[in-house]
């Protein structure tokens, strides 16, 4: 009983510490153009091609931080020698390394082996969904200071799917240190923007309580050749909104995860009906639960490393 409550007090008090390490300013001495040079390369790539980056850095964070925490372990190239998560089958679709890349080559000819992968995938992130807001009410402000991981292994991909339960899919957040809220604002708020390919949708295709008219559009759309995609979200497929909540409400979610969250009986209907009519209260949530996941499983302090290419660890 003794060594039980020993470790309860180390781990409780551990968590605070590390996390305590993450702050805001943390570049604000040693590389004080760090967050402007991110916004710079972040702006020009959306301005070229808006109705990928942001999903792209979304879905890049998501799938970093949910595997070993937000370490940039998605960064790393696989090698003949050691593959890498890249290699994983749910990573094969993620977009925007280049981005990152660009952004930097840039911090290191400015201050070199200073900010880390990891901080500038959060950034990325962030700056990238105050652009696909028209309204600026997702603009939000990150801790940093995180350092980027040692280890890039396939094997540890394991990421919930998109035809997965509402029951499993909180299994799957809450064991990241998430809520119930968190997961329903930062899985609409993610398929708010960008496409699905029509292979991921083909049990949606088969199911009779899908909207008839929009069942007929995705089949049409869906016949073509070469693995087709289609906007998830309708309506407003290039902005960050609660639109798609909407959607749901009415049977015209796309992904079986999305129309699962607003299903009769889930125990998710009632915020899904609470952020289709409330922009607002959405807005607020989806930008806790970015905040909050930017933050799990962070190194910080001597912990990892700090790589002069994302892409390769330092040794």
């Amino acid at each position: 009983m003794r060594a039980i409550t020993a470790s309860f007090f180390i781990f409780c008090f551990l968590v605070p510490f590390v996390l305590a390490q993450l702050r805001h300013g943390f570049y604000d001495a040693k590389c004080p153009l760090a967050e402007r040079i991110v916004t710079k390369v972040v702006v020009k790539h959306w301005a070229r091609n808006q109705t990928v980056v942001t999903a792209a850095l979304l879905r890049m964070q998501f799938h970093d931080c949910f595997v070993n925490g937000c370490d940039a372990s998605l960064l790393i190239d696989s090698t003949s020698e050691r593959p890498s998560e890249k290699s994983a089958g749910p990573n094969a679709s993620v977009r925007g390394f280049e981005i990152i890349d660009e952004i930097k080559k840039e911090l290191e000819i400015v201050c070199p082996k200073t900010v880390s992968c990891a901080d500038i995938i959060t950034l990325a992130t962030r700056d990238s969904i105050a652009l696909a807001d028209d309204s600026r009410a997702s603009r939000f402000t990150v801790r940093l200071g995180r350092r980027d991981g040692l280890r890039s292994n396939p094997s540890d991909v394991n990421l919930p799917g998109p035809t997965i339960s509402v029951d499993e899919s909180l299994k799957a957040f809450k064991a990241k240190g998430m809520t119930q809220m968190d997961m329903v604002a930062l899985i609409g708020g993610g398929h708010s923007i960008g496409v699905a390919h029509c292979s991921l949708i083909q049990d949606r295709l088969k199911d009779p309580a899908m909207n008839p008219r929009l069942k007929a559009k995705l089949i049409k759309t869906c016949s073509g050749p070469n693995d087709p995609s289609v906007f998830l979200d309708q309506k407003t497929p290039f902005k960050l909104d609660s639109v798609i909540y909407t959607q749901i409400e009415s049977q015209r979610g796309i992904l079986r995860i999305d129309q699962n969250l607003g299903l009769n009986g889930s125990t998710t209907r009632w915020i899904v009906s609470s952020f289709a009519s409330s922009e607002r209260f959405f807005r607020e949530k989806f930008v806790e639960a970015m905040q909050k996941m930017g933050e799990i499983g962070v190194l910080t302090g001597d912990s990892g490393e700090i790589r002069t290419n994302c892409r390769v660890f330092n040794n």
